[in-house]
């Protein structure tokens, strides 16, 4: 099958640190070319991949804060992809609402999985003018703000199962990975190792939109000796990071999919987290760990968390969550989206 795998062009791919979509679409596409599928990635061309590459710039966005006209960028790329589209059978975009107007004029199908949280109000002008695109979601509860869409599958993200080992004892500390964020409540994961007695190490990103925050909420606390910032890790250091803690502390809001919670799973480490969003989806309650309504009943799960087996921890994520089967569901849906197209040309042309 000819793909086209397209990708936003703010991070490239893989991320060298934070960035749980460009995660996903690397081990996507290295997935479907190891299975013998000819595809394109269209991505920043400081990306890394067995797929043919086609650069849409020469860096990350990200990496060039003083680039003025990133909107010129885009733009153009989304031209660029319009004019070889009839090179492929499908097309696969990352790139939620932006590869929209593409989606809608392509002759080629498109499908666009949503990788974002949807509670934005912003957002509803864009999903219900384009409600017939077909889209993918990573949750069924992502879908709840437009549940009219045309939603065509669901699919959980996957990882590659040899990506972080299995570590069945821990060294006794809590762990928190993500972003120093509001929407991840750093400060209610450290409350929580106060309160316990219990060391908390803390992996997380500071983005510039969140530095005030950071440094007026959150560094204040971290005098704390029970606390360790240890600042963002890449990819290569989770499995350690998070396979030695006795449980994953995740008292983040509501998304759409939750990366971490699944990188835990794989290593073992079962996940302490809110009864809310995706997470309910993805974490078996007291089984692979505990899903709480508030503060002091995360307090307590983490009190029990030794009656969590981090065999089955490892073993729910073989069995949802790797790398094969998340691509058998998206080759499900190409193949699904392929003959609708077909179907409906031979329509059109009076076949």
């Amino acid at each position: 099958m000819k793909i086209a795998q397209i990708v936003h062009i703010t991070e490239c791919v893989p991320p060298e640190k934070y960035g749980g979509t460009e995660r996903v679409v690397f081990h996507l596409t290295e997935e479907l070319v190891r299975l013998g599928h000819d595809v394109t990635l269209f991505a920043s061309g400081d990306s890394t991949t067995s797929a043919t590459l086609v650069p849409m710039c020469n860096r990350a966005l990200r990496h060039m804060p003083f680039l003025i006209n990133r909107d010129a960028v885009m733009t153009w790329m989304l031209e660029y992809i319009w004019n070889v589209s009839h090179e492929f059978e499908i097309l696969h975009s990352h790139m939620d609402f932006v590869g929209f107007p593409l989606a809608r004029r392509s002759e080629v199908p498109i499908v666009t999985t949503i990788h974002g949280h949807l509670g934005a109000p912003e957002l509803t002008g864009v999903y219900r003018e384009f409600w017939e695109v077909p889209l993918v979601s990573v949750s069924y509860s992502q879908r709840a703000p437009f549940p009219s869409n045309n939603w065509k599958a669901n699919v959980y993200h996957g990882l590659p199962a040899d990506l972080h080992r299995f570590h069945p004892t821990s060294q006794g500390y809590l762990a928190f990975l993500g972003r120093m964020s509001p929407e991840k409540s750093p400060d209610v994961a450290i409350r929580i190792a106060q309160e316990l007695g219990i060391p908390l190490r803390m992996a997380a990103k500071v983005d510039p939109v969140d530095r005030e925050y950071f440094e007026t909420e959150i560094a204040p606390l971290l005098a704390d000796p029970l606390i360790q910032f240890i600042g963002e890790i890449p990819d290569r250091d989770k499995g350690e990071f998070l396979g030695n803690a006795c449980a994953a502390l995740c008292p983040y809001r509501p998304e759409s999919f939750g990366l971490v919670l699944i990188e835990a799973l794989a290593c073992g480490t079962p996940v302490v987290t809110y009864r809310h969003g995706s997470f309910p989806e993805l974490v078996d309650h007291g089984t692979t760990g505990f899903l709480c309504t508030d503060e002091d009943e995360l307090v307590q799960a983490v009190r029990r968390i030794d009656e969590i087996d981090r065999g089955k921890c490892r073993s729910a994520f073989e069995e949802r969550f790797t790398v094969e089967r998340m691509t058998k569901g998206y080759l499900q849906l190409y193949e699904q989206m392929i003959r609708e197209t077909a179907v409906s040309g031979s329509s059109l042309s009076g076949e």
